[in-house]
């Protein structure tokens, strides 16, 4: 049983361990950005009572959309998934999270006395007789008593930034999934483009051919067959470069995806509508974005700024540290256990800062100002996640228009290169006349995937710039 001495002593360390702190306020960040986003895509807006609802709807909506629900093509899924487990970059931020835990039970176990037991012999000689001293043992070393809080604010520290350190994996996962994403289109654009080229090369050559045999006959000129050939070439080299893009592209999945990807998980040759998605409302508030997983780390990080103010603070104050042993000595082993061999130990030290040549106040200062640089940190994150959301909400609005001109502009290409070909055959049009109608369905169809793959790697960035699937934490 503990002495009453080594008692009382612990009793006071703990009851000391939970008072107030030095650590200030925590300042409100202003981040100068509006309260909601009065453009968004897809929708009318309102001027009733409704639209509020309607932007409560759907924040709760944002939040609660996964990346499971929000992609639906069951190939991107699976690779997303593979993803989310083997990528290397992923699995770094992971173990941080383990190492910044570990470093938070660290901090934390400084709140409480450490118990020690051990035993000892001392032995001592000389011109003396040789004289034994054993001793058993457990005590109390070096704890200080927190009477200012500076322990307590460590820990606070360690804390949050245990938890923007959690938060940054989080962030890491969710910008994995939207790059998965985003490669995966990319490369069912390029596959698609792939087999415009090569379709187009396949016509070409049955034009030259057909050209070389009417200039054999007399029917063509030279130089109707060289602008055949030119056309025939440049689809040639589309071809090839399309198929060294496709390459590459696999191989950024393969890197993403910590190994090697599965052909039956790869995309066909089109462009796929890979997004579940309601449209925005109007009036969306702006406040969605303190629930991205970056935002929330950056808040973390100004809260363990804050924390390492008051332990700043308190080094300015006297602290106290107790170590005490309790337990029995003797000049026999046989007699260590006996009774009258108890023995007992309190010694309580007290440190006054009185003189340290402005170490003390330079620290105060260095951590007021992380804080102030954490503060201008999170609200720049912020502003930057609402310009993030604002140009993705933009360019959707640009991008819907253009797909729907595209669309319409490979419909009249299309009527036109028919038209073209009907009025060469029948000798109305010159063969250069043919040769731009070609050329003009021809860059319709690779403008139309290109802006279609912009249409999905946009939706893909918006969801990623909304925090998607931030309720969903074992989820992102």
């Amino acid at each position: 049983m503990m002495s009453k001495p080594l008692t009382l002593a612990l009793t006071v360390a703990l009851a000391a361990s939970g008072c107030a702190t030095l650590e200030p306020p925590l300042p409100q960040a202003a981040p100068a950005i509006p309260a909601e986003w009065t453009s968004t895509p897809g929708t009318a807006s309102s001027t009733t009572g409704d639209a509020a609802a309607d932007a409560d709807a759907v924040d709760s909506a944002v939040s609660d959309i996964g990346w499971r629900d929000f992609f639906a093509d069951p190939r991107l899924q699976a690779l997303i998934g593979q993803s989310l487990d083997h990528n290397r970059d992923l699995r770094v931020a992971v173990l941080n999270v383990e190492r910044a835990r570990a470093q938070y039970r660290i901090q934390r176990a400084d709140r409480v006395p450490s118990l020690g037991a051990g035993a000892e012999l001392l032995r001592t000689g000389g011109d003396a007789p040789v004289n034994d001293a054993y001793s058993v043992g457990l005590g109390v070393a070096g704890f200080e008593l927190d009477l200012f809080g500076r322990v307590h604010n460590l820990g606070a520290a360690a804390l949050q930034q245990y938890l923007a350190t959690e938060e940054a994996q989080r962030s890491a996962q969710l910008a994995l999934v939207a790059e998965v994403a985003a490669g995966w289109l990319t490369l069912a654009a390029d596959q698609e483009l792939l087999r415009i080229a090569e379709a187009t090369l396949r016509s070409r050559e049955a034009s030259l051919s057909l050209a070389e045999r009417r200039h054999a006959l007399g029917g063509a000129s030279a130089l109707d067959v060289n602008q055949a050939r030119t056309l025939v070439e440049t689809a040639r080299a589309d071809a090839a470069r399309y198929a060294g893009q496709v390459a590459r592209d696999v191989n950024a999945l393969t890197l993403l995806a910590g190994g090697p990807v599965d052909p039956a998980l790869l995309p066909d040759a089109a462009v796929p509508q890979v997004a579940v998605a309601a449209p925005l409302p109007a009036g969306l508030p702006s406040d969605v974005l303190l629930r991205r997983p970056d935002i929330m780390a950056a808040e973390h990080g100004l809260r363990a700024a804050n924390a390492h103010i008051g332990a700043a603070r308190a080094a300015f104050f006297p602290s106290i540290t107790l170590t005490g042993s309790v337990g029995t000595a003797s000049n026999e082993l046989s007699g260590l256990f006996d009774s009258g061999t108890r023995a007992w130990s309190f010694m309580p030290a007290v440190n006054i800062p009185i003189f340290q040549g402005g170490r003390l106040r330079a620290a105060l200062g260095m951590a007021t100002a992380d804080r102030d640089i954490a503060l201008a940190q999170y609200e720049q994150s912020i502003q930057a996640g609402f310009r993030e959301v604002s140009d993705a909400l933009a360019l959707q609005t640009s991008l819907d228009g253009q797909i729907a001109a595209g669309e319409r502009l490979l419909d009249a290409a299309t009527r036109t290169l028919e038209l073209s070909q009907a009025r060469y055959d029948a000798g109305l049009d010159s063969h250069l006349q043919l040769l731009d109608a070609q050329r003009g369905q021809y860059a319709a169809l690779q403008g139309l995937v290109a802006v279609r793959l912009a249409g999905q790697v946009n939706q893909v960035s918006l969801y990623k710039a909304l925090g998607g699937g931030w309720r969903e934490r074992g989820d992102i």
